[in-house]
């Protein structure tokens, strides 16, 4: 594995706008300069989700696409410990040699914002806190964060956590960490826990359904003791995106995946369809194979792919998916859910401003929480990215200048102001 040498010396030529650390020297001399200096610093690994929030005008891009490289894996103890511009890519294929994974599913957004097959780092990924369908049984990328370290905006180091859940005293930072757009923190280095692949999977599609039926059979089998792990609703415009040999029927597709042994998950595909009366429904069993292909383009939004649309998300209680979807059909959106109802991804033609906060409304209205992905520069611009109320707005401040006084980790990248 490789090993981080603390006593590197810097070769870094502060006249250039892109500095490309290649050792933790080397961050927190391009920091300290910048903090010096006052000037704001755009943070990224790889580019593949530097379109989500407001565009930075940054004086300094501190990138961590070199800063790579697996520095601990003991699979044996269920982690991994990672420099913060590794790929996810070759976190994933290191860890299926051992036959484990990253359970939170880490969203792909190369497809949608054209990034070559880029999945992003894994700095990043956490950074943004996006995780995939299996979210709602394993938690969020947040809860998989064993320790980090990385640097505030003085240069200073901060590390927190372990190797192992018990470390994890005083106040749990990596909660915090995860899903502040690099705002507070430069990650440099991150234990992660991984778990096992299960060795098979098998996912059940219930064809032709209705959106608040199939609201039904999703939170019923989330509620049931066959532990799915991803239950998403398409409806019948996204039929064509699902090509499958043994897929023949028409209309929506509510899809219920379930991992485990063989024996195990065709014992509870049976109760399924025995349970929530699936019988005389059009359904169809993918196999591991077939499944693994339906949940990678699920995770990659490839229904997304092939256009220049506007994409929202909207993260919900499931109990209102139905009334949201209901209230936003002035707006003409498709969409898909996720999460077995708690996560609405959204696709519009056009977009404005005041478009978004009308939709915004009606999301917090539902109790709910909506995110700008994807949408024209001058419309981000003019509009908040995040929702947010005016006690945490304050919080968030207050927080901000505690990591970073100067602000000069990626500023107004998710709130005017912080």
């Amino acid at each position: 594995m490789e090993e981080i040498n603390q006593n590197s010396q810097t070769s870094l030529d502060f006249n250039l706008n892109i500095l490309k650390p290649n050792s933790e020297k080397d961050i927190q001399e391009i920091i300290k300069y910048c903090y010096k200096k006052n000037l704001p610093i755009e943070i990224i690994g790889a580019g593949s989700k530097n379109q989500i929030g407001k565009k930075l005008q940054c004086a300094k891009t501190l990138d961590m696409s070199n800063f790579s490289g697996i520095l601990e894996y003991k699979p044996e103890e269920l982690y991994i410990t990672v420099k913060a511009g590794t790929p996810i890519k070759k976190i994933r294929d290191e860890l299926k040699k051992n036959n484990q994974h990253l359970a939170f599913e880490p969203i792909n957004f190369s497809e949608l914002f054209k990034k070559d097959s880029n999945e992003g780092t894994i700095g990043g990924t956490l950074s943004c806190n996006f995780s995939g369908s299996r979210r709602f049984k394993v938690g969020s990328a947040r809860d998989h964060i064993l320790g980090f370290k990385g640097y505030n905006g003085k240069g200073e180091k901060i590390k927190s956590g372990g190797t192992v859940v018990k470390n994890v005293t005083g106040y749990d930072l990596s909660k915090l960490i995860t899903g502040s757009f690099g705002t507070l923190l430069a990650l440099s280095e991150i234990t992660l826990k991984v778990l096992p692949l299960e060795t098979d999977t098998k996912t059940i599609i219930i064809s032709g359904l209705e959106l608040e039926h199939s609201m039904g059979i999703m939170g019923s089998a989330i509620s049931s003791p066959n532990d799915p792990s991803g239950v998403v609703f398409y409806p019948s415009n996204f039929r064509h995106n699902f090509v499958f040999n043994d897929l023949t029927h028409p209309g929506s597709i509510t899809a219920i995946r379930v991992e485990g042994t063989k024996t195990s998950t065709e014992q509870r595909i049976n109760n399924l369809i025995q349970n929530l009366s699936l019988i005389d429904k059009n359904i169809t069993v993918l196999d591991s194979i077939q499944s693994e292909i339906f949940w990678e383009d699920t995770r990659s939004l490839k229904v997304f792919s092939k256009n220049k649309k506007n994409i929202l998300r909207a993260s919900i209680p499931a109990s209102e998916t139905i009334n949201l979807i209901s209230r936003l059909k002035t707006f003409h959106p498709t969409y898909f859910i996720d999460w077995g109802g708690s996560l609405i991804w959204l696709e519009l033609d056009y977009l404005s401003s005041q478009k978004i906060d009308q939709i915004r409304k009606r999301v917090i209205d539902t109790g709910g929480y909506l995110t700008v992905i994807k949408s024209a520069e001058n419309v981000k611009s003019s509009s908040e990215i995040f929702t947010i109320d005016p006690i945490k707005f304050k919080i968030s401040q207050n927080i901000k200048k505690s990591f970073d006084p100067k602000r000069i980790f990626n500023p107004g990248k998710m709130y005017t102001g912080i």
